[in-house]
């Protein structure tokens, strides 16, 4: 049996439409005002879902490290373990992007392994396998002392049923909100725990996958995951599991869990429009700061990378503008000439960051917080 989906109460029905209305926004700026900046913003959302999902998970890699590693920059100071969590991470998550407006998609258990494979094919061992259900018990341990079990999973027997269960759900016309589904198929995989390991990163990404298949906003702008990722938010992701008991009971009430995801769609489309924004002016601002420094116009996407994620590469850059290694390593080196960027460490592992010249009304745009509002309080 899987967990069933919860009735809407007024409030959440209330916060979903505001949903639909701050998405379909963004969709229609999007359109109407494709910005040269909008290409760096979806890698730095897809980078920082990958970073963020990863980091729930215990593997730290920074946002603007998964940046460069995406480029394909080899010298980055992150461990090997980190290097390749990520790269995999990423790699399923390019493809889950790419399946958004497949005419004739359909879920299966082997897809599902598949992209289980994807994450977790570089740790497949015998006993703990990649791509397959697991064989035997699996425990989710207790913070503070992990000889206790937080939540035991159904036994290995019961997971073929279960994930048959889940694949003819996923497939099925179901009368929730597409949001409200996702949210569902997010709870019911991690609850059912059908893998050995890489079960929380492998539900966020179904979750992922189902909001990218819904079509409203192309798929880098519709995942939570890097809003689950902040500490304060991963810390109530598990205490909303956690209150639901430490076996599979899926007679209980999910509500909880809808409101929780109600608030992280309402607060991430929140962050995505305030990123969305604070790309665009900052972009502005360095073609008019560009064009009174007699500068190419080309190099304010260099600029741009150091305002929005703090620093800029030679690779990023070279590939951003589509030059040569020749006129992407001139160009910044005039730029540091100038005063404008300064660079960080030596020969490939070099990065520029802000020279004494950078515009400060520009940082100071791209630094300001969002404040995000609870969209219960509203309701």
């Amino acid at each position: 049996m899987l967990i069933p989906t919860p009735k809407l109460t007024a409030s959440d029905s209330h916060v979903l439409a505001d949903v639909d209305r701050m998405r379909a926004e963004l969709r229609f700026e999007l359109q109407s005002k494709p910005g040269k900046w909008a290409g760096g913003l979806r890698k730095f959302l897809t980078a920082d879902a990958v970073a963020a999902s990863n980091s729930i998970e215990g593997f730290r890699v920074s946002t603007v490290d998964v940046e460069d590693l995406i480029a394909g920059e080899r010298d980055v100071e992150v461990s090997e373990e980190n290097k390749a969590e990520t790269l995999a991470y990423q790699q399923m998550m390019s493809y889950i992007q790419s399946l958004h407006d497949v005419d004739d998609f359909v879920y299966s258990q082997g897809f599902i392994n598949a992209l289980h494979w994807m994450l977790q094919g570089h740790r497949h061992t015998e006993s703990r396998p990649a791509g397959q259900w697991r064989r035997g018990p699996v425990y989710v341990t207790d913070a503070s002392d992990p000889r206790v079990a937080a939540y035991a999973a159904p036994g290995a027997d019961e997971v073929p049923a279960l994930m048959a269960q889940l694949v003819d759900w996923l497939n099925a016309d179901d009368d929730a909100h597409p949001l409200v589904q996702a949210a569902m198929a997010h709870l019911n995989l991690v609850s059912i725990h059908p893998w050995a390991d890489g079960n929380g990163r492998m539900s966020r990404s179904l979750q992922t996958l189902m909001i990218a298949r819904e079509g409203v906003l192309a798929p880098e702008f519709s995942s939570i995951e890097a809003w689950l990722g902040r500490s304060r938010n991963t810390w109530e992701y598990y205490q909303v599991l956690g209150r639901r008991g430490n076996t599979y009971r899926p007679d209980q009430d999910a509500a909880e869990w809808i409101r929780f995801s109600l608030t992280a769609y309402h607060q991430q489309a929140q962050t995505v429009h305030a990123r969305w924004v604070q790309s665009g002016r900052a972009w502005a601002m360095l073609e008019k700061f560009a064009a009174g420094m007699r500068l190419d116009e080309r190099v304010v996407s260099a600029l741009h990378d150091v305002a929005m994620s703090g620093r800029v590469r030679r690779t990023r850059y070279e590939q951003a503008e589509g030059l040569s290694l020749q006129q992407a390593q001139r160009d910044l080196r005039d730029l540091v000439a100038a005063g404008v960027l300064e660079p960080v460490g030596r020969t490939r592992a070099r990065f520029y960051t802000k020279g004494s010249g950078y515009p400060l009304d520009v940082l100071e745009v791209a630094e300001t917080p969002t404040t995000l509002e609870d969209p219960y309080r509203r309701h």
